[in-house]
């Protein structure tokens, strides 16, 4: 396959000149307009095609970058992506293609994601960013500001029924299209096979309690009776897999009563599929009442340069601390000891002690001490690591001890009997417990720093940072919160077109320009 050329000579409707100085200074179209022939040579996805010399050829590999890139940073749809190109000539100027270019088919975008994500650089359009960032001196090995924000799923979250069932049409699909002589055994097996017929919800009488409740007892004997005939015979990778989906949902939103009917639990399972047709999205939260499903994008932003330095995606109910070690992967083996600033999901005990031994210095927040009955919290007590007791209010000593794990207790029972601060103390009959963390001492420490003006210095001038950075990412303009796709995979890429987009586009503000070979930013 021929890889497509830039074109070399600018022509008289060149959109460059056309614009003059309505290409404004400091903009990504600018910056792309006058180096975009050098941040993407013809071979820039070169490995991404075979050797073949059969087929049609490729476009341009600096058209197809400006593109991913342009369409990620004002958050279009493929097809209004390609409108751009046709139509825009700030974009024409950033593709280095003539006013009279045509643009190519939006598929195109679709098999070029797909064979960016199966590359050895799957990351690229935001990686070479980075690059530039360091080789420039823009990006520092100071710090690293940390957060998280949600991306909302492109599908609709599923009831418990409309999920039994079409995880089980799922199945029946799979087996019809392998071909599968398990197809008859299965359908033999279920009670309802007109239920699997078409999409949607069954017939039933919602309004009648107990027509609801035959209905998913009915489904869920379906899903049990459906992985009995599969049991024991080889599956097909697709096969299993929709198997796999109909265990999970079967499992995850119903209990056995005594009488051995299946009703939907009153619960919400750990890790719940919420969606047989994206099963890796999950529900989340950012705070007691504020929930989403969908998955989180973590973001680690340089604050000296403001640009992003990692993004990660993940599940929505992904600890914010589960993604520090790739949020702070770049600043590994760095001679200075950098600092990770964050809120208080990145300040408990064990985020501290492995961020310390991997040698960085955690500036976060440590959460308030808070009690939901209004009385005594722990910090009215002195916990004494030195000498193993923890002192009470009313100057009552206990002993900690300590459990397998490092953890402990003290337990003030025997004083509190004849304590006149018991009301304010505890409601409890055994007296006042307090729990001594693993890493208490680590934890007392960061409690005592954070009150110094020189800690919450640092701790002000960098957090906001992130959370203004955040606010560029999620912005509707650039695609807002919502996910474009499905599965962490698609997602994962892009956000990585979204971060180097905004990448670039801040490179351009910080004045990033070119002399001979030499690259440098003007605003550092």
């Amino acid at each position: 396959m021929a890889l497509g050329t830039a074109q070399a000579q600018p022509r008289f409707e060149d959109p460059v000149q056309l614009l003059g100085e309505r290409l404004k200074e400091g903009s990504i179209y600018r910056l792309l307009a006058e180096h975009g022939h050098v941040l993407f040579p013809d071979d820039y996805f070169a490995d991404l095609y075979s050797a073949s010399v059969l087929g049609r050829p490729t476009v341009p590999a600096r058209v197809m970058a400006t593109v991913m890139l342009l369409q990620a940073f004002e958050g279009l749809s493929d097809r209004e992506a390609c409108d751009r190109l046709e139509f825009d000539l700030r974009w024409q100027a950033a593709a280095g293609v003539g006013t009279g270019a045509t643009s190519f088919h939006p598929t195109a975008l679709v098999g070029q994601r797909n064979r960016l994500r199966a590359s050895e650089r799957p990351r690229r359009l935001f990686e070479d960013t980075k690059a530039m960032a360091k080789a420039t001196g823009a990006m520092k090995m100071r710090a690293r500001v940390l957060d998280s924000t949600p991306i909302y799923d492109a599908v609709a979250t599923e009831d418990t029924v409309t999920q039994l069932r079409a995880s089980i049409r799922k199945l029946l699909s799979a087996l019809d299209q392998a071909a599968s002589p398990l197809a008859t055994t299965v359908r033999q097996a279920l009670q309802r096979d007109d239920a699997y017929a078409t999409p949607g919800k069954p017939p039933c009488d919602w309004d009648d309690r107990a027509a609801r409740e035959a209905l998913v007892d009915a489904l869920v004997k379906d899903a049990s009776a459906a992985l009995g005939a599969l049991e024991g015979h080889e599956l097909g990778p697709g096969v299993a897999k929709a198997a796999e989906l109909v265990a999970l949902v079967a499992g995850q939103d119903v209990a056995q009563g005594d009488d051995g009917m299946f009703r939907i639990a009153k619960k919400v399972a750990k890790d719940r599929v919420i969606s047989t047709v994206d099963t890796e999205a999950r529900h989340g939260h950012k705070s007691r009442r504020r929930h989403f499903d969908g998955y989180k994008a973590h973001v680690s932003v340089d604050p000296d340069s403001e640009m992003i330095d990692e993004v990660v995606a993940s599940p929505a109910n992904t600890a914010d601390r589960d993604a520090v070690a790739q949020l702070v992967e770049d600043l590994k083996g760095s001679e200075q000891k950098p600092e990770v600033v964050g809120d208080s999901a990145y300040a408990d005990g064990a985020t501290r002690a492995a961020m310390s031994d991997e040698g960085f210095e955690v500036v976060s927040k440590c959460p308030p001490v808070r009690n939901s009955t209004g009385l005594f919290t722990k910090d009215n007590f002195v916990v004494d690591l030195a000498s193993g007791t923890v002192t009470c209010p009313a100057s009552k000593l206990a002993q900690i001890v300590i459990a397998p794990g490092g953890a402990g207790t003290a337990s003030f029972k025997a004083q509190c009997r004849s304590c006149p601060l018991r009301a304010q103390c505890t409601r409890s009959p055994n007296g006042r417990t307090i729990s001594v963390h693993p890493q208490e001492r680590l934890l007392q420490k960061a409690r005592a720093e954070q009150q110094q003006p020189a800690w919450l210095s640092r701790y002000r001038a960098d957090r906001p940072i992130v959370e203004r950075k955040i606010a560029h990412f999620v912005r509707r303009p650039w695609g807002g919160r919502r996910a474009r796709t499905r599965g962490v995979a698609r997602v994962s890429t892009d956000l990585w077109a979204r971060a180097g987009a905004i990448n670039w586009a801040r490179l351009a503000v910080l004045g990033l320009g070119r002399d001979g070979a030499d690259w440098s930013v003007t605003a550092i």
